[in-house]
């Protein structure tokens, strides 16, 4: 018998690193180029629940991305702050 080790079909030790950063410019299809905390400047699509819900982000917004770590440049918008 094999251990779960994960919930709600996530694994508990997720891969991806979440940073702060701002929203510096709108691309089309729902990606932005977002200037992070650090400096760097990576781009970034809006998650599912987000666009589900229609939450609209714009330059200037304050958002949390998270990072793969396969291709930190690219990210997945997941928070947008107020």
């Amino acid at each position: 018998m094999s251990e779960q080790s994960s919930v709600g079909g996530q694994e508990s030790g997720s891969r991806e690193f979440r940073r702060s950063g701002e929203v510096t410019e709108s691309l089309p299809s729902f990606q932005f180029r977002v200037k992070l905390a650090d400096g760097q400047e990576i781009l970034a699509y809006v998650s599912g629940k987000l666009r589900i819900h229609k939450i609209r982000i714009l330059p200037g917004d304050h958002v949390t991305v998270e990072l793969s770590p396969y291709d930190m440049k690219r990210g997945r918008i997941v928070y947008r702050g107020k």
